[in-house]
């Protein structure tokens, strides 16, 4: 791996042991870091990060701009530099960050993520048979994925002794940034989990097997799983088990749930992550107003 200024490792040393950040987000910012040093080559070569000016980065990101970079990913390799400005800036090696409070605006229209309706969310679940153990286990997955906002891998590194039958919920260790969460269990899919639990036996080790080489269930056999229930049903061929975690939050902001409380169920690291499924509050509001009207 190639190493930077001693400046820069300490910095992404400080995150790694006082801010905790997951492996992930580290070559994250690393990678954030080697393409800025790269493309400022082209600006001011040879010169430190701190070194720069105002001006320095923002004819940089006129060059990210010219190779077509989208204002997003730039605000992310900016939001990278200024933390490490920062950390420079209380260490002494420069006068002031000269990137705080400089954010570009993203003037791209955000797409809103692919989600179920709620008759078509019970046509998959109806979809989902009981005649086998392994269509038992499929339908479980699948009700998790939609009843609990799972991610994939999240799901496929559950353990048994991760659902506490006692409290109904599901504690969600193997998350994304290293957020561990606890996710309660809706009511019709804590019964169904309860008759798999039974049926599957013993107290430990993963809580979806395969039924071939009794191992831990790969994303492979979860895609597999929904694809098959989406066929079915007849819905489109376009439905992962990340469409079903979409819909999640969709069904719950839809209903009036707040905010922060799907960012917490999700295991989102910031409210911008939650700010996609925004789409559903203009029909609520539509809704709300056909409601006042119906009532003058």
């Amino acid at each position: 791996m190639e190493r930077f200024d001693t400046l820069i490792e300490g910095y992404l040393a400080y995150k790694k042991d006082v801010n905790k950040l997951a492996p992930g987000t580290l070559r994250d910012i690393r990678c954030s870091l080697r393409r800025v040093i790269k493309q400022m080559q082209h600006v001011r070569p040879d010169t430190p990060l701190w070194k720069l000016s105002l001006e320095d980065f923002t004819r940089y990101v006129e060059l990210e701009r010219e190779m077509k970079a989208s204002p997003r990913c730039i605000n992310k390799y900016i939001t990278h530099v200024r933390g490490l400005l920062e950390y420079a800036w209380r260490s002494g090696r420069c006068d002031r960050n000269v990137l705080d409070g400089f954010h570009l605006q993203d003037g791209e229209k955000r797409t809103p993520p692919r989600s179920l309706t709620l008759n078509e969310a019970q046509a998959l679940i109806e979809a989902c048979p009981r005649a086998t153990a392994e269509q038992r286990r499929d339908r479980v997955m699948i009700l998790m994925l939609y009843g609990c906002g799972l991610r994939t891998h999240e799901l496929c590194a559950l353990n048994v002794q991760h659902v506490c039958i006692e409290r109904r919920e599901v504690n969600v260790l193997t998350a994304k940034g290293d957020k561990p969460r606890t996710v309660p269990i809706p009511d019709a899919v804590f019964t169904e989990l309860l008759a798999y639990l039974h049926e599957r036996g013993g107290k430990r080790g993963p809580l979806f097997k395969t039924y071939v080489k009794k191992t831990r269930v790969r994303h492979q056999n979860v895609g597999n799983a929904v694809r098959q229930a989406a066929l079915r049903a007849r819905l489109a061929n376009d439905i992962t088990p990340k469409t079903l975690r979409h819909s999640f939050a969709t069904h719950l902001m839809d209903r009036g749930v707040d905010l922060g409380i799907i960012a917490s169920l999700m295991g989102h690291r910031s409210p911008q992550e939650t700010g996609v499924y925004l789409h559903v509050l203009p029909s609520r509001k539509e809704r709300a107003v056909t409601q006042l009207g119906e009532g003058a």
